[in-house]
């Protein structure tokens, strides 16, 4: 009630809007390394899908969300968090997107 005592003052937290990657609007667009930001839209015992703008979600395999071994993705990522994707792999044919989270300076050490 005190809130709406003081006229022209929103309460709410301040938010911000999220900004797909420019330039990239179809799995077409889309090349291996290239790094995006994206928001995640489901976890599952597997791995997450993100919302890359390309309107196709993208996967990231457990495997590839962290540079650590993950057993339940949940523990590093929920649903709506925003997030920076790198493209592992992009199948035209059958319409997958490959994505990873892992950061490059890791998998420059395991080759």
């Amino acid at each position: 009630m005190s809130e709406l005592e003081k006229p022209g003052r929103d309460p709410r937290a301040n938010f911000s809007a999220f900004c797909f990657a420019e330039g990239v609007h179809d799995i077409s667009d889309l090349k291996s390394g290239m790094e995006l930001p994206g928001i995640v839209t489901n976890v599952t015992r597997f791995g997450a899908f993100v919302d890359i703008g390309v309107h196709r979600d993208g996967m990231i395999h457990v495997s590839q969300l962290a540079d650590r071994f993950v057993s339940d993705p949940a523990e590093i990522v929920t649903v709506g968090q925003e997030v920076l994707v790198r493209i592992v792999e992009v199948d035209l044919q059958r319409g997958r997107i490959g994505l990873s989270m892992r950061s490059l300076s890791d998998r420059q050490k395991s080759k």
